[in-house]
Protein backbone atom coordinates (compact mmCIF):
# COMPACT_ATOMS: atom_id res chain seq x y z
CA UNK A 1 0.00 0.00 0.00
CA UNK A 2 0.99 3.27 -0.77
CA UNK A 3 2.04 6.05 1.43
CA UNK A 4 -1.20 8.53 -0.31
CA UNK A 5 -3.81 5.73 0.24
CA UNK A 6 -2.31 4.59 3.99
CA UNK A 7 -2.78 8.66 4.79
CA UNK A 8 -5.96 8.41 3.53
CA UNK A 9 -7.44 5.70 4.79
CA UNK A 10 -6.27 6.97 8.38
CA UNK A 11 -8.07 10.22 7.98
CA UNK A 12 -11.23 8.00 7.41
CA UNK A 13 -10.95 6.38 10.27
CA UNK A 14 -10.02 9.33 12.21
CA UNK A 15 -13.76 11.42 11.18
CA UNK A 16 -15.50 7.98 12.12
CA UNK A 17 -13.84 7.36 15.60
CA UNK A 18 -14.92 11.14 15.81
CA UNK A 19 -18.34 11.06 14.89
CA UNK A 20 -18.71 7.81 17.46
CA UNK A 21 -17.48 9.59 20.22
CA UNK A 22 -19.74 12.73 19.79
CA UNK A 23 -22.82 10.56 19.87
CA UNK A 24 -21.98 8.97 22.38
CA UNK A 25 -21.03 12.04 24.52
CA UNK A 26 -24.36 13.72 23.02
CA UNK A 27 -26.43 10.87 24.84
CA UNK A 28 -24.59 10.93 28.42
CA UNK A 29 -24.69 14.16 28.72
CA UNK A 30 -28.25 16.21 28.70
CA UNK A 31 -26.51 19.37 28.78
CA UNK A 32 -24.83 19.06 25.15
CA UNK A 33 -25.29 21.90 23.34
CA UNK A 34 -28.51 21.66 20.99
CA UNK A 35 -26.35 24.03 18.01
CA UNK A 36 -23.83 21.26 18.60
CA UNK A 37 -27.08 18.81 17.84
CA UNK A 38 -28.56 20.70 14.83
CA UNK A 39 -24.71 20.85 13.57
CA UNK A 40 -24.56 16.62 13.99
CA UNK A 41 -28.11 16.48 12.28
CA UNK A 42 -27.66 18.26 9.75
CA UNK A 43 -24.73 16.53 8.50
CA UNK A 44 -26.02 13.28 9.32
CA UNK A 45 -29.74 13.78 7.56
CA UNK A 46 -28.78 16.04 4.80
CA UNK A 47 -29.64 14.83 1.45
CA UNK A 48 -32.98 12.16 3.03
CA UNK A 49 -35.29 11.96 0.15
CA UNK A 50 -38.49 12.37 2.17
CA UNK A 51 -37.38 15.92 3.16
CA UNK A 52 -38.30 17.19 -0.75
CA UNK A 53 -41.54 19.45 -1.07
CA UNK A 54 -42.53 17.01 -4.05
CA UNK A 55 -41.63 13.36 -2.48
CA UNK A 56 -44.65 10.70 -2.78
CA UNK A 57 -44.83 7.83 -0.09
CA UNK A 58 -46.08 4.55 -1.69
CA UNK A 59 -48.49 4.05 1.18
CA UNK A 60 -50.01 7.19 -0.25
CA UNK A 61 -49.87 6.21 -4.05
CA UNK A 62 -51.43 3.24 -4.16
CA UNK A 63 -50.94 0.61 -6.89
CA UNK A 64 -52.92 -0.27 -9.83
CA UNK A 65 -53.48 -4.21 -10.22
CA UNK A 66 -53.37 -4.87 -14.34
CA UNK A 67 -53.29 -7.92 -16.77
CA UNK A 68 -51.03 -8.44 -19.33
CA UNK A 69 -52.26 -9.94 -22.59
CA UNK A 70 -55.58 -10.82 -23.94
CA UNK A 71 -57.16 -13.91 -21.75
CA UNK A 72 -59.11 -15.46 -25.07
CA UNK A 73 -58.95 -15.28 -28.41
CA UNK A 74 -60.91 -14.61 -31.26
CA UNK A 75 -61.49 -18.55 -30.99
CA UNK A 76 -63.85 -18.23 -27.80
CA UNK A 77 -66.04 -16.89 -30.56
CA UNK A 78 -66.21 -19.65 -33.02
CA UNK A 79 -66.46 -21.51 -29.63
CA UNK A 80 -69.10 -19.94 -28.74
CA UNK A 81 -71.52 -20.24 -31.83
CA UNK A 82 -71.21 -24.12 -32.21
CA UNK A 83 -73.63 -25.31 -29.41
CA UNK A 84 -75.51 -22.02 -30.56
CA UNK A 85 -75.98 -23.50 -34.25
CA UNK A 86 -76.77 -27.18 -33.05
CA UNK A 87 -79.39 -26.78 -30.61
CA UNK A 88 -80.98 -24.06 -33.72
CA UNK A 89 -80.49 -27.32 -35.63
CA UNK A 90 -81.42 -29.59 -32.81
CA UNK A 91 -85.02 -28.03 -32.98
CA UNK A 92 -85.34 -27.74 -36.89
CA UNK A 93 -85.19 -31.30 -36.68
CA UNK A 94 -87.94 -31.43 -34.30
CA UNK A 95 -90.05 -29.64 -35.98
CA UNK A 96 -89.10 -32.11 -39.20
CA UNK A 97 -89.81 -34.83 -36.74
CA UNK A 98 -93.40 -33.82 -36.63
CA UNK A 99 -93.71 -33.15 -40.22
CA UNK A 100 -92.50 -36.31 -41.18
CA UNK A 101 -94.41 -38.17 -38.74
CA UNK A 102 -97.86 -36.55 -39.95
CA UNK A 103 -96.76 -36.74 -43.87
CA UNK A 104 -96.51 -40.99 -43.16
CA UNK A 105 -99.59 -40.84 -41.02
CA UNK A 106 -100.97 -39.22 -43.90
CA UNK A 107 -100.03 -41.60 -46.78
CA UNK A 108 -100.64 -44.73 -44.15
CA UNK A 109 -103.77 -44.08 -44.25
CA UNK A 110 -104.24 -43.48 -48.24
CA UNK A 111 -103.10 -47.12 -48.42
CA UNK A 112 -105.73 -48.84 -46.47
CA UNK A 113 -108.23 -47.23 -48.86
CA UNK A 114 -109.04 -49.36 -51.52
CA UNK A 115 -107.71 -48.58 -55.11
CA UNK A 116 -110.04 -46.40 -57.32
CA UNK A 117 -109.78 -46.54 -60.99
CA UNK A 118 -107.11 -43.97 -62.99
CA UNK A 119 -109.49 -41.64 -64.59
CA UNK A 120 -109.00 -40.88 -68.48
CA UNK A 121 -106.95 -37.68 -68.35
CA UNK A 122 -105.45 -36.98 -65.17
CA UNK A 123 -103.74 -33.24 -63.80
CA UNK A 124 -100.03 -33.64 -62.76
CA UNK A 125 -101.11 -30.60 -60.51
CA UNK A 126 -103.28 -32.82 -58.48
CA UNK A 127 -101.45 -35.72 -58.66
CA UNK A 128 -99.52 -34.74 -54.53
CA UNK A 129 -103.22 -34.89 -53.44
CA UNK A 130 -103.43 -38.49 -54.51
CA UNK A 131 -99.69 -39.53 -53.87
CA UNK A 132 -99.36 -42.86 -52.37
CA UNK A 133 -102.92 -43.78 -53.26
CA UNK A 134 -103.67 -47.22 -54.98
CA UNK A 135 -105.24 -47.22 -57.87
CA UNK A 136 -105.87 -49.79 -60.97
CA UNK A 137 -105.98 -48.77 -65.06
CA UNK A 138 -106.08 -51.08 -67.77
CA UNK A 139 -104.25 -51.29 -71.41
CA UNK A 140 -101.58 -52.44 -73.39
CA UNK A 141 -98.11 -52.13 -72.44
CA UNK A 142 -95.62 -50.94 -75.13
CA UNK A 143 -92.28 -53.17 -75.08
CA UNK A 144 -90.74 -51.52 -77.63
CA UNK A 145 -90.88 -48.01 -75.66
CA UNK A 146 -89.33 -49.69 -72.70
CA UNK A 147 -87.14 -47.85 -70.44
CA UNK A 148 -84.39 -49.63 -67.97
CA UNK A 149 -83.38 -47.37 -64.98
CA UNK A 150 -80.22 -48.79 -62.90
CA UNK A 151 -78.05 -49.42 -61.45
CA UNK A 152 -80.58 -50.21 -58.86
CA UNK A 153 -79.89 -52.70 -55.89
CA UNK A 154 -82.24 -55.86 -54.71
CA UNK A 155 -81.65 -57.74 -52.22
CA UNK A 156 -77.65 -57.54 -52.43
CA UNK A 157 -78.21 -58.08 -56.69
CA UNK A 158 -77.63 -55.68 -58.83
CA UNK A 159 -80.25 -54.70 -61.47
CA UNK A 160 -82.73 -52.67 -63.27
CA UNK A 161 -86.16 -50.81 -62.94
CA UNK A 162 -88.53 -51.72 -66.07
CA UNK A 163 -90.82 -48.78 -67.15
CA UNK A 164 -93.09 -49.69 -69.74
CA UNK A 165 -95.78 -47.44 -71.00
CA UNK A 166 -98.93 -47.78 -70.87
CA UNK A 167 -101.34 -47.44 -73.20
CA UNK A 168 -104.88 -46.89 -72.86
CA UNK A 169 -108.33 -47.21 -74.58
CA UNK A 170 -111.62 -45.19 -74.75
CA UNK A 171 -109.95 -41.98 -75.08
CA UNK A 172 -107.17 -42.64 -72.17
CA UNK A 173 -103.62 -41.22 -71.88
CA UNK A 174 -100.88 -42.94 -71.94
CA UNK A 175 -99.17 -42.99 -68.85
CA UNK A 176 -95.56 -44.76 -66.92
CA UNK A 177 -95.74 -47.76 -65.29
CA UNK A 178 -93.00 -48.67 -63.03
CA UNK A 179 -92.77 -52.70 -63.42
CA UNK A 180 -90.50 -53.53 -60.85
CA UNK A 181 -86.97 -54.84 -60.90
CA UNK A 182 -84.97 -57.26 -62.93
CA UNK A 183 -81.54 -58.98 -62.21
CA UNK A 184 -78.51 -57.31 -64.94
CA UNK A 185 -78.49 -60.81 -67.08
CA UNK A 186 -82.22 -60.67 -67.78
CA UNK A 187 -81.88 -56.88 -69.20
CA UNK A 188 -81.55 -58.05 -73.02
CA UNK A 189 -85.53 -59.01 -73.75
CA UNK A 190 -84.72 -62.15 -75.31
CA UNK A 191 -83.63 -63.03 -71.73
CA UNK A 192 -87.14 -62.60 -70.32
CA UNK A 193 -89.84 -63.71 -72.63
CA UNK A 194 -92.06 -64.79 -69.81
CA UNK A 195 -91.72 -60.71 -68.38
CA UNK A 196 -93.36 -59.22 -71.48
CA UNK A 197 -96.95 -59.77 -71.74
CA UNK A 198 -99.08 -59.11 -74.87
CA UNK A 199 -102.36 -58.35 -74.80
CA UNK A 200 -104.75 -56.10 -72.37
CA UNK A 201 -103.30 -56.14 -69.07
CA UNK A 202 -104.50 -54.68 -65.88
CA UNK A 203 -102.11 -52.74 -63.88
CA UNK A 204 -102.57 -52.09 -59.74
CA UNK A 205 -100.07 -49.53 -58.31
CA UNK A 206 -99.40 -46.68 -56.63
CA UNK A 207 -99.87 -43.10 -58.07
CA UNK A 208 -96.74 -41.25 -57.32
CA UNK A 209 -95.69 -37.63 -57.42
CA UNK A 210 -92.62 -37.35 -60.07
CA UNK A 211 -89.01 -37.92 -58.32
CA UNK A 212 -86.69 -35.31 -57.37
CA UNK A 213 -82.83 -35.80 -58.86
CA UNK A 214 -80.45 -35.15 -56.04
CA UNK A 215 -76.71 -33.27 -57.15
CA UNK A 216 -74.62 -36.78 -56.96
CA UNK A 217 -77.16 -38.36 -59.78
CA UNK A 218 -75.64 -37.63 -63.33
CA UNK A 219 -77.69 -37.02 -66.41
CA UNK A 220 -79.97 -39.63 -68.22
CA UNK A 221 -78.61 -40.04 -71.88
CA UNK A 222 -81.71 -40.83 -73.66
CA UNK A 223 -79.51 -40.70 -77.11
CA UNK A 224 -77.96 -43.71 -75.54
CA UNK A 225 -80.42 -45.56 -73.87
CA UNK A 226 -78.89 -44.75 -70.29
CA UNK A 227 -81.10 -43.61 -67.44
CA UNK A 228 -79.99 -43.09 -63.78
CA UNK A 229 -82.71 -42.15 -62.12
CA UNK A 230 -86.57 -42.04 -63.14
CA UNK A 231 -87.32 -37.93 -64.84
CA UNK A 232 -90.95 -38.81 -65.03
CA UNK A 233 -91.02 -35.65 -67.84
CA UNK A 234 -88.29 -36.29 -69.74
CA UNK A 235 -89.09 -40.05 -70.18
CA UNK A 236 -93.07 -38.71 -70.51
CA UNK A 237 -92.00 -36.48 -73.62
CA UNK A 238 -89.61 -39.11 -74.80
CA UNK A 239 -92.98 -42.21 -75.42
CA UNK A 240 -95.55 -39.39 -75.76
CA UNK A 241 -97.15 -40.13 -72.49
CA UNK A 242 -98.77 -38.03 -69.48
CA UNK A 243 -96.08 -36.98 -67.09
CA UNK A 244 -97.91 -39.96 -64.72
CA UNK A 245 -96.23 -42.40 -62.86
CA UNK A 246 -97.14 -45.48 -61.33
CA UNK A 247 -95.58 -47.73 -59.28
CA UNK A 248 -96.89 -51.56 -59.74
CA UNK A 249 -96.92 -53.91 -56.57
CA UNK A 250 -97.42 -56.96 -55.81
CA UNK A 251 -97.79 -58.96 -52.78
CA UNK A 252 -94.64 -59.57 -50.68
CA UNK A 253 -93.62 -63.11 -51.14
CA UNK A 254 -90.36 -64.60 -50.97
CA UNK A 255 -90.99 -67.72 -53.12
CA UNK A 256 -92.42 -65.70 -55.97
CA UNK A 257 -90.38 -62.97 -55.91
CA UNK A 258 -87.77 -65.76 -56.43
CA UNK A 259 -89.27 -67.35 -59.49
CA UNK A 260 -90.28 -64.04 -60.86
CA UNK A 261 -86.33 -63.34 -60.87
CA UNK A 262 -85.65 -66.46 -62.14
CA UNK A 263 -87.96 -65.84 -65.31
CA UNK A 264 -86.94 -62.57 -65.60
CA UNK A 265 -90.34 -60.74 -64.52
CA UNK A 266 -90.09 -57.82 -62.96
CA UNK A 267 -90.49 -57.72 -59.14
CA UNK A 268 -93.18 -54.95 -57.85
CA UNK A 269 -92.96 -53.21 -54.73
CA UNK A 270 -95.20 -53.67 -52.10
CA UNK A 271 -97.83 -51.58 -50.83
CA UNK A 272 -95.82 -49.49 -48.34
CA UNK A 273 -94.43 -46.48 -47.41
CA UNK A 274 -90.73 -46.29 -47.46
CA UNK A 275 -90.26 -42.89 -45.90
CA UNK A 276 -87.25 -43.07 -44.02
CA UNK A 277 -87.48 -40.88 -40.63
CA UNK A 278 -84.43 -40.60 -38.82
CA UNK A 279 -84.68 -37.28 -37.75
CA UNK A 280 -84.99 -38.53 -34.09
CA UNK A 281 -81.49 -39.38 -34.68
CA UNK A 282 -80.58 -36.44 -35.69
CA UNK A 283 -82.09 -34.02 -32.67
CA UNK A 284 -80.15 -36.17 -30.45
CA UNK A 285 -76.80 -35.40 -32.57
CA UNK A 286 -77.56 -31.86 -32.50
CA UNK A 287 -78.58 -31.78 -29.02
CA UNK A 288 -75.95 -34.19 -27.20
CA UNK A 289 -73.19 -31.85 -29.54
CA UNK A 290 -74.92 -28.80 -28.09
CA UNK A 291 -74.14 -29.91 -24.42
CA UNK A 292 -71.16 -31.34 -24.91
CA UNK A 293 -69.71 -27.76 -26.75
CA UNK A 294 -71.44 -25.85 -23.93
CA UNK A 295 -69.47 -27.68 -21.45
CA UNK A 296 -66.16 -27.38 -22.90
CA UNK A 297 -67.08 -23.39 -23.10
CA UNK A 298 -67.93 -23.04 -19.58
CA UNK A 299 -64.52 -24.87 -18.70
CA UNK A 300 -62.38 -22.48 -21.35
CA UNK A 301 -64.07 -19.52 -20.00
CA UNK A 302 -63.49 -20.18 -16.09
CA UNK A 303 -60.01 -21.51 -16.26
CA UNK A 304 -57.54 -18.67 -15.84
CA UNK A 305 -54.95 -18.60 -19.16
CA UNK A 306 -51.52 -20.07 -18.52
CA UNK A 307 -49.63 -17.89 -20.06
CA UNK A 308 -51.52 -14.77 -18.70
CA UNK A 309 -49.10 -13.25 -15.60
CA UNK A 310 -50.81 -10.57 -13.23
CA UNK A 311 -48.60 -7.29 -12.82
CA UNK A 312 -48.79 -4.40 -10.82
CA UNK A 313 -48.41 -0.78 -12.44
CA UNK A 314 -48.04 2.49 -10.48
CA UNK A 315 -50.13 5.24 -11.47
CA UNK A 316 -46.99 7.41 -10.78
CA UNK A 317 -43.07 7.61 -11.19
CA UNK A 318 -41.93 7.06 -7.80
Amino acid sequence: MSFGNHAIRCTRLTVASSHRRTTAIALRNPQFPRRNWAVFGSRRFAHSPADGADFTSIVDNSPDLVKSGKRHGPGIIILALIPITAFALGTWQVFRLGWKTELIARFEDRLIKPPLPLPPRIDPEAIKDFDYRKVYTTGHLCHEQEMLIGPRIHDGNDGFLVVTPLKRGDGGSTVLVNRGWIPRNKKAQAERGDGLPRGLVTIEGLLREPWQKNMFTPNNRPDLGQFYFPDVKQMAELTGSEAVWIEETMSPDLLKAYDREAKGVPIGRPAAVNLRNNHTQYIFTWYALSAATTIMLWMVVRKPPSEVARRIRQNKNW
